[in-house]
């Protein structure tokens, strides 16, 4: 819809009895945080009264001239600052009142540690210690087997540079991942196969393929911290499902999807990010007899398979890509930066899937495409994950004893992988939190990933997600052992 209403629209909104509210535009803050403020302040100063009903998505937006994405991630933040509750099919209501100051001062406190810290975390560019950080080191990523098939793909034939590719992405790639899947883990075609500019574009595509404003989407609690974001940014409202080193809380899984009727969840089946915990065989197929019984899609986030061992739990091999939808990457074994990643689904949804992609921003790049299918099919890629993966084995060993040293223990014991996460088994307080932490650790030219970046939940203690490629350093424990809880 357009953003600003018509006259006609303001008069029914009008005769509605809801308010226009002054939304400006190129006041400093987006409009989500300014709906927020001001219906925290209609709250606080008794305009709107407990119970009052608020005015539909759609009708909110058509009074203030916003998108109804807008609204609904308005509403989703005031429902968690407990200013709404949510009644499913009747709409949001007013849930307490609440002092115009506490409002305000929870709408709008300084940025966090969390605001200041995501960039740092996916650009790679700061000068800070990247404990907290996705990538590893390039001297671990195999510099020589990257470098040479970027080399190969700048070959590209000149008649290739004429057109956008094509629309599934490089086919020698689809070709050659199809054949590796398929003999590794569950028969597929390469017209089954859409490449992607990494995962989290994997992911916006299949929102935008699968969701509506208002979907419920389950996700894993803790869980892929940019997901959450990409999930309200849809209007999709996100729950979490419980994960543990034990694996995902079923019951609370069934209790929820009975009550919200998920339209899809995503799932990291093996070393889950941040755990590094791994779903049992018994489990996956728990997970799956969940999915036919609510009817929901189960997308499976796999770019650490890699990583791991044969033989563990796959939920596209069990399903054979009917409620599975799987999810790949190259950004963890060969570079973030050549932006390559998969989806592999079945063949009624890939069509959709292709035309969503060509609209939302046409092919993928072939150059990028061309450097990872050199790479990949290589001789020495594989002795290049044999050697990555027992690198990330020692690296583990030792960041674990590193944190054992500041009173950390893990808060799941990793199967492999990239990451340690562990903490204090101390409750949070407004002055010793994760947040607080990683603030601290930025100032010291260190950058922390905090439980909160990763959960929906509130934590019960304190604990962080850590690089194993950087964790086992002085700096680290040095401030560690400065924070640590006496």
């Amino acid at each position: 819809m357009n953003e600003i209403s018509t006259a006609a629209e303001l008069a029914d909104c009008a005769k509605s009895g809801w308010p226009t509210l002054a939304i400006e535009r190129s006041k400093k803050g987006g409009l989500v945080e300014q709906i927020v403020a001001a219906i925290s302040l209609m709250v606080g100063q008794r305009e709107l009264r407990v119970g009052t009903k608020m005015p539909s998505v759609r009708q909110f937006a058509k009074c203030n001239g916003v998108s109804t994405f807008t609204v609904v991630e308005a509403y989703d933040r005031l429902v968690t600052l407990g200013l709404l509750s949510s009644r499913r099919g009747s709409g949001y209501f007013v849930a307490r009142n609440e002092t115009a100051a506490s409002a305000q001062v929870a709408i709008h406190a300084s940025p966090t540690a969390i605001d200041a810290l995501t960039p740092d975390l996916y650009s790679g560019v700061s000068d800070a210690l990247p404990v907290g950080a996705g990538w590893l080191p390039p001297e671990m990523y195999g510099e020589d087997t990257i470098l040479d098939a970027v080399r190969q793909a700048m070959r590209i034939p000149a008649n290739r540079l004429r057109g956008y590719g094509h629309p599934l992405g490089f086919p020698s790639l689809r070709q050659h991942l199809a054949a590796t899947l398929s003999e590794e883990l569950y028969a597929v075609e390469p017209d089954q196969i859409v490449l992607t500019h990494g995962a989290t574009h994997a992911f916006d595509l299949i929102l935008r393929t699968l969701t509506r404003p208002g979907d419920t989407v389950f996700v894993e609690d803790p869980g892929y911290s940019n997901l959450l974001s990409l999930i309200r940014h849809h209007g999709c409202v996100p729950v979490g499902i419980p994960r543990s080193d034990a694996g995902l809380d079923f019951e609370a899984l069934a209790r929820q999807a009975a009550a919200t009727q998920p339209k899809l969840m995503f799932v990291n089946t093996v070393l889950q990010n941040p755990l590094g915990a791994s779903l049992s065989h018994a489990q996956a197929h728990r997970l799956l007899g969940l999915a036919e019984q609510f009817d929901f899609w189960l997308v499976e986030d796999d770019i650490y398979r890699e990583l791991t061992p044969r033989g563990e739990a796959s939920l596209a091999a069990m399903d054979g890509l009917r409620r599975v939808i799987r999810v790949g990457s190259y950004s963890k074994t060969l570079s973030p930066a050549l932006r390559v990643g998969s989806i592999s689904a079945s063949n009624s949804l890939l069509p959709e899937l292709v035309r969503v992609k060509m609209l939302a921003g046409l092919t993928t790049s072939e150059i990028n495409e061309r450097a990872v299918y050199h790479a990949v099919s290589s001789r020495a890629y594989r002795r290049m994950i044999e050697r990555l993966t027992t690198q990330l084995d020692g690296c583990r060993e030792r960041s674990i004893d590193c944190l054992a040293q500041a009173g950390m223990a893990p808060v799941a014991r990793p199967r492999g992988g990239m990451f340690v996460s562990a903490g204090w088994d101390r409750a949070p307080t407004p002055d010793w939190n994760g947040k607080v932490i990683a603030d601290l650790a930025l100032k010291s030219g260190i950058l922390l990933s905090p439980n909160e970046f990763f959960m929906l939940r509130q934590p019960d203690t304190v604990w962080f997600r850590f690089n194993v490629a950087y964790s086992d350093t002085p700096p680290l424990l040095k401030f560690l052992q400065s924070v640590r809880p006496r």
